[in-house]
């Protein structure tokens, strides 16, 4: 099975019921395991198994019902599309006011009994002026419906056609009328017709400029990256574009100079601006083998680094990818506004046809002006654009919203769900703790410290490296191993210089059948204290107590605080012993502990919290980790941490600032409150003005009007996110 994703760019899509409508058609095709279409980023993403299924297929298909579809490639400039596609729409606007503006002054005769030249009321003038909008202009509308005709489905364009034809063609046969001396006085409605055309064209243009705000996140993220490097080549400084960047280039970076692409640090110090990667505005001291960042602002020091990524690899364009990603992912709730639209236009034909039924047999006797008025302002208002733009604009604005302080979501679904932990557990080194532990206590010889510290410099753990650092600073010489096992959860065994070594817990002691005695009463002091107390036995007797110590972070009691605030428990999970970790819950106020946890346990402790009924969040940076963040409702990875942590989980908290985490929470909240608000006006408009169409309170162009600006109420609604607190 050969599972690939692609992306492909969707032309022809109108409204809700178009999107829908491609959506449910890719993903009936058989080898397609996921299909997702956005109307405002006008794109289709689709995961499939290319031994069943091909790229060309999906094009043929989506074609095949009416739309227009190519795969995105690098190569493809989606911006220079947009700004074309805006340039057209500009320019057919421009034309439609023209020609409309003296349709427009017709109407006010009609209304106000001014005196006209009478060229403006002669029927083939008007005529003259109307039909360049109606089939210049409005020419899309037609060949959209005619696509969905040919596929058996309707959308907006099916409506806008039958509304504004029925008022132009209905214009014409009164101009006819009066040719023929039938009529002196043609009731004409080619204004109606030419203006519900102009202001639906105003109102796409005005939702074009809008939807193209939505998603400046994208492009502040990319205007942050160098234009250009500094490269050492053959000993001279050499001013390249970032994009001719080799991997193992060596670069030159001097104060107040952005870093090019990802590295790290072979000459020099700094302080680098990281602000813009973690929201976090103080600068980070950086040296000689520490990782830096492209796009991130180096303040006040040369260095020079070796390029270890570019291009698609570098950090700032996976951020980029996820927030893409994440605003192409159908959230749950937009699945009712898919449902709706997808029967809404139907419906809409078979209500506009039967208030023209009532009203020809049953109000105006007979008389068909009366009842195509109702009839054709009930097509035009009842258009769900409305409807099909709530959600995705909504999702982009706060996923990019989101990417600017510091957090990823990997989709608009973890974006909705994320408001409704109740639960979020803790993994506790490098999460509430700064995950930088220090030796504070040691009791032992000088050859025992150099037996630990040879012993631990071949283990990854944290604490591993805080026991080798401190042995350094001591002055001993480090051996190499003869053996390195790390017994999970428990320590390590080692052979260095023929000597066996134990480094762990009471129980790896005890196991090992080791007297562990003399120091129950050092370990207690230690535990107590919230340090982490390890035992140091050689050739199985015990000769040494170890402590370490990893810090809580500065803010990591604020954020609990918060947490509690917002009525959300809160549990730690962690290795340690039960009152090492009890004593870092209480410092920070944590409800409840889970201590001595295997690694391989955690995702059960996750899952049994879950079971209890409750939405959990996990919070953890370790390759252990991975497993927990998968299984729960809602992964949060520290940014700090490595990258297999942050490919499990749905969210990633860029540069390990806890605060992120409640401001993640705040976001959810802020977004679904407003994806509910366009809902909410979105139906209600429809709910409404259906009903006043059809009773005749409404004209056929202010139905136009009404329709036009309800999708850009909905846009600028959305773009209200950018704003918001977090």
């Amino acid at each position: 099975m050969a599972n690939e994703h692609a992306e492909f760019k969707i032309t022809g899509m109108t409204c809700a019921s178009c999107s829908a409508r491609i959506d449910k058609v890719v993903n009936k095709l058989d080898g397609v395991s996921q299909a997702t279409v956005n109307l405002t980023t006008e794109k289709a993403t689709v995961d499939f198994d290319a031994d069943k299924l091909t790229r060309a297929e999906i094009i043929e298909r989506i074609e095949r019902i009416g739309f227009g579809a190519a795969e995105i490639s690098e190569e493809m400039d989606l911006d220079a599309k947009k700004e074309e596609e805006e340039r057209k729409l500009k320019r057919k606007l421009i034309i439609s006011v023209i020609l409309t503006t003296p349709l427009l002054i017709t109407m006010l005769d009609h209304l106000f009994g001014m005196n006209l030249p009478a060229i403006l009321m002669n029927p083939w003038f008007q005529l003259a002026l109307a039909t360049p909008v109606q089939f210049y202009v409005g020419w899309q509308f037609y060949v959209g419906a005619f696509k969905r005709l040919r596929s058996f489905s309707a959308n907006m364009d099916t409506l806008v056609v039958m509304g504004t034809s029925a008022a132009y063609f209905y214009s014409l046969y009164e101009g006819i009328m009066w040719q023929l001396g039938y009529t002196q006085h043609p009731h004409l409605y080619f204004e109606a017709s030419a203006m519900i055309i102009t202001l639906i064209m105003f109102g796409k243009y005005l939702e074009h400029k809008a939807k193209s705000q939505t998603s400046t996140a994208i492009g502040k993220l990319l205007s942050m990256q160098a234009k250009e490097a500094r490269v050492l080549r053959d000993n001279e400084e050499v001013m390249v574009s970032v994009e001719d960047v080799q991997v193992g280039d060596l670069l030159i970076v001097k104060p107040g100079e952005k870093i090019p692409v990802d590295g790290v640090i072979v000459k020099g110090a700094s302080a680098l601006d990281e602000s813009m990667l973690t929201g976090e505005s103080i600068p980070v001291e950086k040296t000689v083998d520490d990782e830096v960042v492209g796009a991130t602002l180096n303040t006040n020091g040369t260095i020079t680094m070796r390029t270890t990524k570019v291009g698609k690899d570098t950090a700032l364009s996976a951020i980029v990818k996820i927030v893409e990603d994440a605003q192409g992912v159908k959230a749950p709730i937009q699945r009712l506004a898919d449902v709706i639209s997808s029967y809404f236009v139907p419906i809409v034909i078979g209500i506009a046809t039967l208030t023209f039924i009532v009203w020809y047999f049953f109000i105006s006797n007979g008389n068909v002006e009366a009842a195509l008025i109702p009839a054709i302002s009930v097509l035009v208002i009842a258009c769900p654009c409305a409807l099909g733009l709530a959600t995705p604009t909504s999702i982009m604005v706060g996923t990019g919203l989101g990417a600017e302080n510091g957090i990823l979501f990997k989709g608009g679904d973890h974006l909705e769900k994320t408001h409704l932990v109740e639960t979020i557990i803790f993994d506790k080194t490098g999460t509430i703790t700064k995950g930088v532990p220090e030796v504070t206590d040691y009791i032992g010889d000088k050859e025992t410290l150099r037996l630990l510290s040879s012993a631990e410099n071949d283990s990854e753990h944290p604490l591993a490296k805080a026991i080798v650092d401190y042995g350094v600073d001591e002055g001993v010489q480090l051996a190499g191993t003869e053996q390195f096992e790390a017994l999970s959860g428990h320590g390590i065994r080692a052979v260095v210089d023929g000597r066996e070594l134990y480094v762990g817990t009471r129980k790896l002691m005890r196991d090992q059948g080791i007297d562990i005695g003399s120091a129950d009463e050092d370990m207690s002091v230690y535990e107590s204290q919230g340090k982490t107390a390890m035992l140091v036995a050689v050739d199985g007797v015990l000769v040494a107590t170890i402590a370490v110590q990893d810090t809580v972070k500065d803010n990591a009691k604020e954020v609990i605080d918060k947490l509690h605030e917002e009525g959300i428990e809160v549990i730690i999970l962690t290795g340690d012993n039960q009152r090492t970790a009890e004593y870092i819950a209480n410092s920070v106020g944590i409800d409840k502990v889970y201590a001595e946890v295997l690694p391989g346990d955690k995702a059960d402790i996750v899952q049994l919290e879950m079971d209890k009924g409750k939405v959990v969040a996990m919070v953890g940076d370790g390759i252990n980790d991975a497993p927990a963040l998968a299984v729960s409702d809602i992964g949060i990875a520290i940014g700090t941490g490595t990258e297999v942590a942050i490919e499990a989980a749905d969210i990633t908290i860029l540069g390990g600032d806890l605060s992120l985490i409640s401001k993640a929470i705040n976001l959810s909240h802020k977004t679904i409150r407003n994806i509910k608000q366009n809902l909410f006006w979105a139906f209600l408009y429809n709910t409404l003005g259906i009903p006043i169409a059809a009773v005749g309170l409404l004209a056929p162009w202010v139905a136009g009007a009404a329709m036009a600006f309800s999708s850009v109420s909905v846009v600028t609604n959305s773009l209200r996110l950018k704003r918001a607190k977090l």
